[in-house]
């Protein structure tokens, strides 16, 4: 089986100078967990997952270890997402997104996911996003056809 075959069609894009906020908003209203980030011409450039979202309201190692006394308000933390509103998607994007092709066996796609503790990526055809695959679609396909569910 191909990632083609499984791979979700409607693809939610971002584009670099979107901010924080819209980013949020775009993937809340869109109940999805992650979106290419995709230049002038559509070819993609980056990815930002729910996981890049929540990692920016949080301090970086060095940061922390300098000055510890002002990462123990958690309520504080938790505000930093209002502050934040209005950096762009570029600024902590991953700009390294992994990707495959629509001809990818599935489960070769699985087994990167597993190796890069990913739950999902785009599929590209020409360097533009033609499609979104998961951990979650991988497993349900091939249970569902192994054991008859």
């Amino acid at each position: 089986m191909k990632v083609k075959d499984l791979m979700y069609k409607h693809v939610i894009s971002l584009r670099p100078d979107n901010t924080y906020e819209e980013a949020v908003k775009i993937l809340y209203k869109n109940d999805i967990a992650g979106a290419p980030v995709v230049d002038e011409e559509d070819n993609i450039i980056g990815y930002v997952s729910e996981k890049d979202l929540f990692r920016i309201l949080y301090p970086r190692y060095r940061n922390y270890y300098e000055h510890p006394e002002n990462y123990t308000d958690m309520e504080k933390m938790e505000n930093k997402a209002k502050e934040i509103r209005y950096r762009p998607v570029k600024e902590f994007m991953n700009k390294y997104p992994l990707v495959v092709e629509p001809d990818t066996p599935v489960l070769n796609a699985g087994a990167i996911m597993l190796a890069h503790q990913v739950h999902q990526f785009p599929v590209v055809e020409n360097r533009k996003p033609i499609g979104i695959i998961s951990r979650e679609m991988i497993y349900r396909t091939i249970f569902k056809k192994n054991f008859n569910l």
